[in-house]
């Protein structure tokens, strides 16, 4: 059940139990286990547009402690080298080395890429993520014209909550794999539920007389606008 949050986001009881196939009782009585466990957490469902009668459904979404209970691919090697790297050459040696670090998962998705129409791209991409780890999926943005690109899991979020040029740095790469300017608007490493980059509809899209060139991508993760779009 655990997995399955992790996997799709915030999930209502309701949600998860269509998803595993038991009852709603079933679940309650595991989600009441996590919770009492710390594994997760109960929050109000946040509801775009029109909101009718009674009380906003409850998410569960992953805690700290429960992201913890899954692989994570860092060490105190990782934030120790990097602290080193900050100290002796300043923060732009540590954004050096996690662009260095990102080129080669760049590379491997541009095969992916390069022959996909615009708007599959995301999608495209989100399975290229999901097969290295981040359960990451793309959907239409609820509130603005373009995608979402959502990754449920960060294999390196503890590392980049200490050092944010490791998001900055594969934001920079999701702008020129897509060729277009991309957004992040929340991460987890910054406290959020999903790691949520906005990618607008491109130029691509609209027909012939589009720029080539992708514009430089927003990395600064806005709590405001994560917690309404994530």
């Amino acid at each position: 059940m655990a997995r399955s949050i992790l996997e799709n986001g915030p999930s209502t009881a309701a949600t998860l139990a269509d998803l595993l196939g038991l009852t709603p009782a079933a679940v309650r009585r595991h989600l009441d286990t996590l919770v009492a466990d710390g594994i997760l957490e109960a929050q109000e469902e946040r509801v775009y547009g029109h909101r009718g009668r009674g009380r906003p459904a409850k998410v569960f979404v992953l805690t700290t402690a429960g992201r913890d209970a899954f692989e994570q691919a860092y060490d105190d090697l990782a934030v120790g080298a990097l602290r080193f790297l900050a100290e002796t050459g300043g923060d732009d040696m540590v954004l050096e080395f996690a662009r260095r670090r990102i080129a080669d998962l760049e590379e491997r998705y541009r095969q992916l890429l390069d022959d996909v129409e615009p708007g599959q791209r995301a999608e495209v991409l989100a399975r290229a993520l999901s097969a290295d780890g981040y359960a990451a999926s793309a959907q239409a943005s609820p509130v603005v014209d373009g995608e979402q690109l959502c990754q449920h899991h960060c294999p390196v979020a503890h590392v980049a909550e200490q050092f944010p040029q490791l998001c900055e740095a594969e934001t920079e790469a999701f702008a020129r794999l897509l060729h277009t300017h991309v957004q992040r608007i929340a991460t987890i490493a910054h406290g959020e539920g999903v790691c949520t980059t906005h990618i607008p509809r491109s130029s691509e899209d609209s027909g012939p007389g589009s720029a080539s060139a992708p514009v430089p991508a927003q990395t600064e993760a806005r709590n405001v606008s994560a917690e309404r779009i994530s």
